[in-house]
């Protein structure tokens, strides 16, 4: 029996990055993961996995020694961003400098982020690794979770940290119970180099087949992310390299110019899921095991190192004598979140839907809302102010 403060159980940038933020807890901490992450960057290659990273979040990963690692050729910034309706009045524009920022958000690989986390990991005193490693059986007791491996080891700590995923085996294990709501759409995702310099903008517009993003990459290069109903998700992978980079040439409107697919185009279902609580006694839900979102915002991972940040600095400030797995103590953390994920809940899913209808009226007004908040400077820099949190 190997015992520690907090087992963390999930390795992904959420997880591993609230594992990284513990050592201010001082508190002795495991993290439980299936797979290491790949640790080798193709420098001539792109992931086709990408992130908005907002100046918050990047903040916070530069305080745990991991985004000044980050080499700066692989990162590019949002300074500005361009949204169009399914109309030609709607519009709406957002500027970092408008805001009195230095950029939106920044755009960095998943496999580029979750490396540099990890190797800080396995330079930190206060983390145990157990990884390749899946959990078998977690028994709770009034004061401690045993969790029990495939492997017949057995670790026990004050508090378990689900940061395990859409699936999460910990949420499950906890009784916490989730609603979810699918989409009946996928995600499609691919690299391309372009023609034209994007100048730092990130483009998106919701059209009749879906919701289509283009964000900057480096260099001359955009990630595409379109959201599409299944059937239309199904036709653009189907279609020829060719044929794909005509495609969203077209669809968008050529504002980059001419587009050479980089990466194959891949999909993934969309849904949205709730969770009735984050916390019970030991045992707390952090990132998409705590939540998940549509994409048209680009605030998901967002919305899980915003929980991330908040669960390290609720430790941190329990006291030196503390429980940290004691219920009311978690209480603290849930009723700070409550709010964020809300919010962003309804607002996705609310704009999904509005875009969804194909009622002329609805068009109208939805178009007719862009519009109105484009010309209302006030509003649009605290929606910015919100957004890089």
């Amino acid at each position: 029996m190997q015992r520690f403060d907090v087992i963390v159980v999930g390795g992904g940038l959420v997880g591993a990055s609230f594992a990284l933020a513990l050592e201010k807890a001082d508190v002795t901490v495991a993290l439980v993961d299936p797979q290491p992450p790949r640790s080798r960057v193709d420098e001539d290659s792109w992931d086709s996995r990408i992130y908005a990273v907002s100046p918050g979040n990047a903040g916070w990963l530069a305080e745990l020694g991991v985004w000044d690692a980050l080499p700066e050729t692989r990162l590019a910034r949002i300074e500005t961003m361009q949204i169009f309706g399914d109309q030609v009045r709607g519009r709406l524009d957002f500027s970092a400098y408008d805001a009195g920022l230095r950029e939106l958000a920044w755009i960095v690989e998943n496999r580029l982020l979750h490396t540099e986390i990890w190797r800080a990991l396995e330079r930190s005193a206060h983390v145990s690794m157990y990884c390749p490693a899946r959990c078998q059986d977690l028994l709770w007791e009034e004061d401690e979770a045993r969790l029990l491996l495939d492997d017949a080891r057995e670790l026990a700590a004050r508090l378990i940290v689900g940061a395990d995923g859409v699936e999460s085996w910990v949420r499950d294990r906890a009784g916490i119970s989730a609603s979810v709501y699918e989409y009946g759409q996928n995600g499609v995702v691919a690299n391309f180099g372009t023609s034209r310099s994007h100048d730092g903008t990130a483009f998106q517009w919701f059209r009749a087949d879906g919701v289509l993003a283009l964000l900057p990459l480096p260099g001359n290069r955009v990630s595409m992310v379109w959201s599409a109903p299944e059937e239309r998700a199904s036709e653009l992978l189907g279609l020829s390299r060719e044929a794909l980079e005509e495609e969203i040439e077209i669809a968008s409107d050529g504002v980059v110019g001419e587009l050479k697919l980089l990466s194959p185009a891949v999909a993934f279902p969309l849904l949205r899921q709730r969770v009735e609580r984050l916390v019970e006694p030991r045992a707390a839900l952090i990132g998409d095991a705590a939540h998940n979102i549509h994409p048209l915002a680009g605030q998901g991972m967002n919305l899980g190192l915003r929980d991330a940040r908040e669960l390290a600095n609720v430790l941190a400030g329990r006291g030196p004598h503390r429980d940290c797995g004691e219920y009311a103590l978690l209480r603290r953390y849930e009723r700070a979140r409550k709010e964020d994920i809300t919010a962003l809940e309804l607002t996705t899913h609310g704009l999904e839907k509005l875009f969804e209808a194909r009622a002329v009226s609805m068009a109208t007004l939805r178009n007719f809302g862009l519009s109105v908040v484009n010309a209302q400077p006030l509003l649009k820099n605290a929606l910015v102010r919100y957004a890089v949190a």
